[in-house]
């Protein structure tokens, strides 16, 4: 074989890789939509956007060369018997019958939260069924059979068994909080989806009526149904493919109540963010709050435990239940980690906070709350 046949091969075959990649980004459903004109103009319109893409209120930028992503990627597929439990989490089963009937709560409690594992709960609030970040797949990852596994085979209900859902809450895009195969199966259920800017595009592919969905840019706010949902700031980053990193928003959200006030953090560093909305919005009688898949090489998207009780104090939260842990592999620390040290920074700073096993539910405003140490068994 001469050497110009030796690579007019190799040039055909990576041809053929690259069309075979923008084929698969373009018409493999699960990496999601692209937004329309009107949300185009918005999107342009926004101050927290500029040259094609959103940005973090402060400089947030993480140096990772190629050579310390492919390390990460080394060290996450090492076997580490401490990044995952050894052996399979036992969730509390949510019975369907008992999310058939709204209750009614006795006076001084405002509603309830059911943690579902990573950053998916549902919130129960002034006669309304919330679901946030409602990632119910197996794996978080566009294509699951090669992603990180749950850390439980079961979830505590499924979703099939869910009562309707009055609305659905995104804090963005990344697979871990909006998956494809959780839309499918919820799509039917929902009423409204509220979500930042540019994320409606994907539920709009999936299958999900335009008119069903409301796009938020930061500190804007609806009235609905009794509530008051506010898109507020977080710091981070989206995309789902290969060339649209922060083209869409990602956020946090204030859910006011007449009754309680939740904030729920979405994925963030730590910043003065947090401050800002406690003056504003605060206090809270519940915070959800993320805590985990950090490491200090991408501390300014994802906050360490400590960071977390201090953005909780910082909202002006009353009761804290750390989220985005115990659940999938995503980064490189023990698995109870995240929850170890916020429990005793929480101790520390003299601050409530709430450990529920997945599934078990918390009562808003209640004096008595889970607290015990269930990864430790």
């Amino acid at each position: 074989m001469t050497v110009v046949k030796a690579l007019l091969i190799v040039l055909a075959v990576i041809v053929v890789l690259v069309v075979a990649t923008m084929l698969v980004l373009r018409f493999y459903p699960t990496f999601g939509g692209r937004p329309n004109e009107s949300t185009r103009r918005r999107m342009q319109q926004s101050p927290h956007y500029e040259k094609g893409k959103f940005n973090n209120l402060i400089p947030t930028f993480l140096k990772l060369t190629f050579a310390d992503n492919f390390k990460i990627m080394r060290e996450m597929m090492k076997s580490n018997n401490e990044t995952t439990p050894d052996q399979e989490i036992q969730v509390q089963p949510v019975s369907p019958e008992s999310l058939q009937t709204l209750p009614t709560y006795p006076e001084g409690i405002a509603g309830k939260v059911i943690w579902f594992g990573h950053s998916a709960l549902l919130l129960e609030l002034e006669g309304k069924r919330l679901l946030l970040d409602p990632m119910f797949g197996n794996a978080p990852s566009p294509f699951p059979a090669f992603g990180g596994k749950r850390f439980s085979k079961k979830l505590p209900v499924e979703l099939e068994d869910l009562p309707p859902i009055d609305a659905v809450l995104f804090s963005h895009d990344h697979y871990d909080h909006l998956d494809y195969g959780s839309i499918q199966r919820l799509k039917n259920k929902v009423g409204r989806f509220f979500v930042p800017l540019g994320v409606a595009c994907h539920l709009v592919r999936w299958g999900v009526a335009p008119e069903r969905i409301q796009e938020f840019d930061w500190g804007e706010h609806t009235d609905w149904e009794g509530l008051s949902l506010t898109c507020m700031p977080a710091r981070h980053f989206s995309g789902r493919g290969l060339s649209d990193r922060n083209g869409s928003l990602w956020c946090s959200w204030v859910i006011g109540g007449q009754t309680a006030r939740v904030f729920f953090s979405g994925d963030s560093g730590y910043g003065p963010h947090f401050k800002e909305i406690g003056d504003k919005y605060g206090p809270f009688d519940l915070t959800l709050m993320e805590c985990g898949q950090y490491n200090t090489r991408w501390a300014p998207i994802h906050m360490v435990p400590e960071d977390t009780v201090q953005a909780h104090i910082d909202v002006r939260g009353n009761l804290m239940i750390p989220i985005h842990w115990g659940t999938f592999k995503l980064a490189l620390h023990d698995w109870r980690d995240p929850v170890e040290r916020a429990v005793r920074e929480a101790a520390k700073r003299g601050t409530k906070i709430a450990t529920p096993r997945i599934g078990e539910p918390v009562l808003i405003g209640a004096e008595n709350y889970p607290d015990s140490p269930w990864w430790r068994s």
